[in-house]
């Protein structure tokens, strides 16, 4: 990583607009890891990661083509905390691993995007930490029309995350997606202002 550069967090919760923030960053220059599509990668097939997956949930949670079958995966760790922390436990340290080689060849202004910062700790080693928000109600408004679930399934999963207070309560910058994407975008260039001036704190 280059001395000159600066590489800060960005998450929020599920449904939070987090993804609409991380596009408009990259639309301004800012070079994107995305750490949820790591996670997609230290799963491929042929992966050890997939074999440890494999090894601790069963052979059931393959699917025909070789790959994992995240969706049925994904309804299992929403359920049972214990079998969430068991699969973080596998695929977190090749998350790690494979974030610390982009940062190193990384410059200027970088961001790492991913929706677990704070679950997984991954939040302490790469500050300032940019949240996004919006409340509970919109959040489960836009889950269950963007995943078409029912009202309880999207309160499920957001109940499974870190609540906005704990968010809130760690944030260096914070973002309001409540609102329209014009607000939204006016509040996410201030904050790259701000980071960019190196400003400590944006909050709402």
């Amino acid at each position: 990583m280059s001395r000159r550069s600066l590489v800060f967090g960005l998450t929020g919760g599920i449904a939070s607009g987090k993804s609409t923030v991380a596009k408009i960053l990259a639309s301004e220059g800012v070079t994107i890891i995305d750490a949820d599509l790591i996670s997609r990668e230290v799963v491929r097939p042929g992966t050890e990661g997939l074999a440890q997956v494999l090894k601790a949930f069963g052979p059931e949670f393959l699917k025909p083509d070789g790959h994992l079958d995240r969706p049925k995966l994904g309804t299992v760790i929403f359920k049972s905390k214990e079998r969430r922390v068991e699969l973080e436990g596998i695929v977190l340290p090749l998350i790690m691993a494979r974030v610390e080689e982009l940062v190193r060849g990384a410059s200027g202004l970088v961001c790492l995007d991913g929706p677990t910062l704070i679950e997984t700790g991954m939040y302490q080693k790469y500050r300032p930490l940019v949240v996004v928000m919006a409340t509970p109600e919109i959040q489960t408004d836009r889950l269950m029309k963007r995943n078409a679930l029912t009202r309880e399934e999207a309160q499920a999963r957001l109940a499974s995350q870190v609540t906005n207070e704990v968010r809130r309560e760690l944030a260096d910058h914070i973002i309001d997606s409540s609102g329209t994407l014009v607000e939204l975008r006016a509040q996410t260039l201030k904050v790259l202002s701000d980071l960019r001036c190196g400003v400590k704190s944006t909050r709402v």
